[in-house]
């Protein structure tokens, strides 16, 4: 297949933190959290408990040379027009409209939710070189609703757009809510922007919701010397209205943050997974799951209704640009899933959350 740069996608963004940054890391003490040691923090970087670590630079170049990157398109329109979400009146309704990426909208409850959202045409640290979307968000920054909160997941460049947050700041002013250290990341740029900042196993309050961080398998860096000095988290949503489920990012980790969501919380009525960014196996299964094991994962956390999200929007990975609903759609029919209660959204699109089944 044809090669691009030898550093495209996630390979040019990661190429600090894999390789260079490994080594920087040990010398420099965290810049953007200090904390007691916890299970998943060592007074310096934050981990994975018994989870795999992220790839090193070898690793990094092993891939990079490997030829096996698909041409993706450099237009991929969806068929959905841009939507423009009105405000929902009755209380027992869940719409999510994708915006783009992991960039959604979350109605419930009354509340207005964005999980990590990038409006910029480039999931990168520079706005002339890397990953560059390949299809307009699926609702236009000036049609989105008053925002009553940012999830904001991890700090990696396709979930934290920092020219993003500081519109939203500008006009909405939502409440980050974020895990340990991605507030320190973003007050360098945008000062005024205010803050929920929590741990795994922690909550905020929010109106009618209850929003709790969970664990999930992945890692963070913005350069050379910060690789896991910020921690990674997924989102529970628990309003009168049911339970949601959202996950940025992560590896599937034999299922046990699924279960553990599902214990603690379960059952929901929704689950947000990625079903992108995934080839080649051997470097990305430990950080981003595959269709397969999102469907899996569906299945473990107990969520009568999902969508997909992380494909189809950023090139970050080998995978073709459809790869991930055609791996989909044929998950869903192994694991015995009505393909219905687990779409693969694109831009523009919007969904109206089921009921759960009755027991």
């Amino acid at each position: 297949m044809k090669r691009r740069h030898l550093l495209t996608g996630i390979g040019a963004l990661a190429l600090g933190a894999l390789g260079l940054g490994a080594a920087a890391t040990r010398s420099h003490a965290n810049p953007y959290y200090s904390g007691p040691v916890t299970d998943h923090f060592n007074g310096t970087h934050f981990f994975n408990p018994e989870g795999v670590p992220p790839g090193r630079f070898t690793d990094l170049l092993k891939w990079q040379f490997s030829g096996e990157r698909a041409e993706w398109p450099k237009q991929f329109p969806s068929p959905y027009e841009q939507a423009k979400p009105e405000k929902l009146i009755n209380g027992e309704r869940i719409k999510v409209t994708m915006v783009g990426h992991a960039t959604v909208l979350i109605q419930i409850a009354g509340l207005n939710l964005l999980t990590d959202p990038v409006w910029s045409e480039r999931a990168s640290p520079v706005s002339f070189a890397g990953p560059k979307r390949v299809n307009s968000p699926g609702i236009a920054f000036e049609d989105l609703p008053p925002i009553d909160a940012v999830l904001l997941s991890h700090n990696h460049y396709d979930h934290l757009d920092l020219a993003t947050l500081s519109r939203l700041v500008r006009v909405y002013d939502p409440p980050i809510i974020t895990p340990l250290g991605n507030d320190a990341i973003v007050r360098q740029e945008i000062p005024r922007a205010r803050f929920e900042t929590r741990d795994w196993g922690e909550s905020v309050s929010l109106g009618q919701a209850n929003i709790h961080l969970t664990p999930v398998h992945h890692w963070s860096a913005r350069g050379m010397r910060d690789r896991r000095m910020a921690l990674w988290a997924g989102f529970v949503i628990e309003t009168p209205a049911g339970k949601i489920y959202h996950v940025g990012d992560t590896g599937f980790h034999e299922g046990i943050n699924f279960v553990q969501a599902a214990q603690d919380h379960g059952p929901f009525r929704l689950a947000i997974l990625p079903v992108g960014a995934y080839e080649p196996r051997w470097f990305m299964k430990g950080q981003h799951m595959n269709p397969d094991e999102a469907v899996r994962g569906k299945l473990a956390c107990n969520a009568g209704f999902a969508v997909g999200h992380h494909w189809g929007t950023f090139q970050l990975t080998d995978e073709a640009i459809e790869a991930p609903i055609q791996a989909l759609a044929k998950a869903l029919v192994e694991h015995g899933v009505d393909p219905a209660r687990f779409p693969a959204l694109r831009p523009g699109q919007a969904v109206e959350v089921p009921p759960l089944p009755a027991a």
